[in-house]
């Protein structure tokens, strides 16, 4: 797992990584941004455009949010690996753990 997308994305999704993203892999649920793991290059653009301080590399994530690493990986079981999130758009869905 690259880089993941954290709690305080949750009902803001900002979008500014969706943007710097050169790969196209930040998916857009109901609730919060998804970083798809296999697309992910670990470029680092994204990180630091969040307004919101909500995307760290894997090996960054702070005690309290590293969930998210579960819950960013287990999003994409039943998506896969689509190859790119414009052509999916937004998948109306979101973790149960973020739905709830």
């Amino acid at each position: 797992m690259p880089y993941v997308i954290t709690s305080s994305c949750v009902d803001v999704m900002d979008k500014s990584c969706v943007e710097e993203c050169p790969v196209d892999c930040i998916y857009e649920g109901d609730r919060m941004m998804y970083i798809q793991p296999d697309e992910c290059v670990e470029c680092g653009r994204c990180e630091p455009v969040c307004p919101e301080v909500s995307i760290f590399h894997h090996e960054d994530l702070p005690e309290a949010v590293q969930q998210f690493e579960r819950i960013n990986a287990e999003f994409f079981a039943g998506l896969g690996s689509p190859g790119g999130a414009r052509k999916v758009g937004r998948t109306g869905a979101d973790h149960p753990d973020v739905a709830s």
